[in-house]
This record gives C-alpha cells, structure tokens and sequence, in this order.
C-alpha cells in the first residue's frame, strides 16, 4: 500500500510517479540550474506541479531528507576521509560529539568488517571539511583529544572517479553493470573565492525548507545574498565554471527506514583496494566505470589499512548482491591485467549525514565558541 503524506501526496520512495522524479532528481542534474524543478519535469515526463508538489511533501515526510543545490566542496575547502580509533566503550558518545558538536564533520559512520582485517579497530569513520587557511590535522588533533581517542587516520581525496547518489536508477542493476568509458578522474583544486563570491555560495547552498520548494526558488536567495537575481546567476555560473558548483540534487534518506517502515537502502560498503604505486588512477577509473558505485576514491590508506589506495562505495538492501556487484569489480580489475594485492569491505552500520560547513568565517565563529584562538588553528 503506498504511504500517504499529511497532505494526501503519495510518498514513498516506491510510488510510480515518485520513481520517476527521484530518477532524475536524486543526481541528474549537473552543475548550476536556474529551473530545477523544470528540468525534472522536462526529463521525467511529469508536470511541473506535480513535480513540486511531490518534492514538497517527500521533506515533509522524511523520505527525501534534505534538497539542495550541491557543490564541489573538495575545491572550496581541505576534505578527508578520516578514520577513527577510539575505546569501544566510548564509540557511540564518539559519534554523537563528531556528528552533534563539529559542523566540519559530515558523513559519521560506525563501521566494522566481515573479519578480522588490518584497520579493522578503526570504527569511527568520517568525512571533515576544514575552510581555507586552517589546518586540517590541527582540527582532528582537537577532535581526538575530545573524544578521548588513541589515533586517527587522515585520508584526503587525491583524484575523484565517481560521486553522485541516485539510489533509485541503481535499484535492481545487474553485477558488472559499467560504462563503455574509463570513468573521468578529477582533481581537486582549491579555488580561491571573493567576498561576494562566498555571499552567493552560502545563499546558494543552504537546504530549502519544504516551503521554499516553489518554481521561482532562487529570487529569495539572491535578496539573502544582496544582490540582484541576474547577478546571483552571473556569480553561480562563475562558479560553474571554476568547477565549484556540483548538481542540484534531491536526498532521499538512506540509512534510516521512510515513510512506511519502508528502506532506500539496507546495507552501505565501503570497498578497499590495494594496486601497485603509481597505478591508482588507472585502477580508479576502471572501478569507476561501474554504475552501482555512488563515490569512487583514489586515497592513501597507509599501512593502517594495508596501503589500499583506491576506494569505492555501494549501497543496496541485499548484502550478497552487493558481495557481487564487488566480485563484478574484482573479476573486471584482473581481466585488465591490474594486480590487487588486497581487498576488503567495511560495512557501515549507524550513520548520519549532514553538510560539511566550509565557510572560513564560520570556523573562525566555532573556534571562538569553544575559546579557541582562531589563529592556533591555522595552517
């Protein structure tokens, strides 16, 4: 039976017309759009009303979590995956000061293995955007120190291969589903930003409240940045093209069950690698040519986690499906000659997700929070 929102608009993620916006919204719409709601429309087949009508009420309901325009914050700020050992008595208080008490801090994930695996004690996993001019181990230093941990690993991202999230195109995807194409690898690089420039930014990426959600959504923007509509458009496109600006994107939530009891997702695996030095970018776009992977990493593990360097993420309600969706990967790695010296999964288990902060401006405010001299935070 499909569940009903308080304002009598299906909402579950399974509803036929709402598979059909998530499609398209969850990470089709790349880079900067002036008509969100529009482009859904035009590329689902489904009116625009009706568009926004269902988009509204799947925030109210809790089955999209959040709608925002997105960017690509690993060209704004310093970002890592950062691996956490702290005592197991203390995990959950842990994950609950990074994900409550550090808005640096986005993804937080308790995460464990199948076996007994090098990395295997490090449970606490997060994401951590640290604002240009401030220092990123500086911040986990003082994060380690609160939460009374043992060490941390900082894994920052040196070429990107695949980041978006449309959990509904990828439901029922057969294992080896891949591109024709070698997956693109993308660099960060930190661009440097004006003060108007980051007004636009932090009207422009704010979350829309279930009200927001109206055709002409960005003019209210533009006043909260002070500027006219025409010149808000002028500054994302600016920011388009210094590679900032990622896609527009609805989110369905996907670690907690929606509308119904029903799940988006049951299981979330983080894949490891190890290939020779020197072949992570080759090996990465190979792995990122397959479609049921949402994030694709080359990343340094270092010899806490047996010096994997290439690292990939999987989500799906069935665990032996995405055990092969990963053989899939496995198999198509050693048909290309590429030797993987060591492999694993780490499952995720309790999660939270929230947007990174990467305004400087705003860290400097959570240093003086905390009586920290924003200075001796700096790099």
């Amino acid at each position: 039976m499909t569940s009903i929102g308080t304002s009598g608009v299906p909402v579950s993620p399974n509803d036929a017309t709402n598979v059909k916006i998530l499609a398209i919204s969850e990470d089709s719409l790349l880079g900067f759009q002036r008509d969100p709601f529009g482009e859904i429309a035009r590329r689902s087949g489904v009116e625009v009303d009706t568009v926004i009508e269902r988009i509204r009420a799947l925030i109210e309901s809790g089955t999209v979590r959040r709608v925002r325009q997105t960017l690509l914050a690993t060209n704004l700020a310093k970002g890592a995956l950062v691996a956490w050992q702290v005592p197991q008595d203390t995990l959950q208080q842990s994950f609950d000061l990074m994900f409550r008490e550090d808005p640096f801090s986005g993804h937080v994930v308790i995460r464990t293995t199948d076996a007994v695996n090098p990395g295997a004690n490090y449970k606490l996993w997060t994401t951590v955007k640290v604002p240009q001019g401030f220092s990123m181990e500086k911040h986990c230093d003082y994060l380690l120190a609160q939460v009374g941990g043992e060490q941390y690993r900082v894994m920052p991202a040196k070429a990107l291969f695949v980041l978006g999230v449309g959990h509904t195109r990828r439901k029922g995807m057969e294992p080896g589903s891949k591109s024709d194409e070698l997956a693109d690898a993308m660099y960060p690089e930190l661009a440097e930003l004006t003060d108007s420039d980051w007004r636009v930014l932090t009207a422009l990426k704010r979350e829309f409240a279930p009200e927001e959600i109206v055709r002409d959504l960005w003019q209210i923007r533009a006043d909260e940045a002070g500027v006219s509509l025409d010149e808000f458009f002028d500054v994302a496109a600016s920011l388009q093209e210094r590679s900032v600006i990622g896609r527009f994107s609805t989110f369905l939530e996907h670690v907690k069950p929606v509308a119904g009891g029903e799940r988006v997702t049951t299981y979330n695996a983080l894949f490891h690698w190890a290939v020779p030095k020197g072949s992570a970018v080759e090996a990465g776009r190979e792995v990122g040519r397959h479609h049921i992977l949402t994030h694709c990493y080359w990343r340094e593990g270092g010899p806490e986690f047996k010096n994997v360097n290439v690292m990939a993420v999987a989500h799906g309600t069935d665990k032996d499906l995405i055990l092969r969706h990963k053989a899939a990967i496995d198999a198509h790695l050693a048909s290309c000659g590429m030797p993987v010296s060591y492999t694993n999964v780490f499952w995720g288990g309790r999660s939270e997700i929230k947007p990174s902060e990467i305004s400087p401006l705003a860290y400097a405010e959570w240093c003086n929070s905390r009586g920290i001299d924003p200075d001796s935070m700096r790099r």
